[in-house]
């Protein structure tokens, strides 16, 4: 199976959401709750997770001007992840 957490979402107002011990991930699209904790703990082990909420964001049409014209398509379906932690602190900004 491919990794569960692809990657941390940081927005204005996902950044907002962090001052309440919520953060924001992009998950693997058929990882479960109970994966999405396992592997948060495993990443920051010195947080607790309390509460998961999942939601599928849904596929969006995009498109571009080039050279040759209009290009349409659509964007992936992907699956975000909001982690509500009971204790810790996780700090994104220090693996950079």
């Amino acid at each position: 199976m491919s990794e569960v957490l692809k990657k941390p979402l940081i927005t204005e107002k996902l950044t907002r959401l962090q001052a309440e011990g919520k953060y924001a991930f992009k998950v693997d699209k058929y990882a479960s709750k109970p994966e999405i904790k396992k592997a948060v703990q495993q990443r920051y082990p010195d947080v607790k997770v309390g509460k998961i909420n999942t939601m599928i964001m849904p596929s969006k049409p995009k498109g571009r001007f080039t050279q040759s014209g209009y290009i349409e398509g659509r964007a992936k379906v992907w699956k975000k992840a909001i982690v509500t932690l009971k204790e810790g602190e996780i700090d994104f900004f220090s693996e950079i």
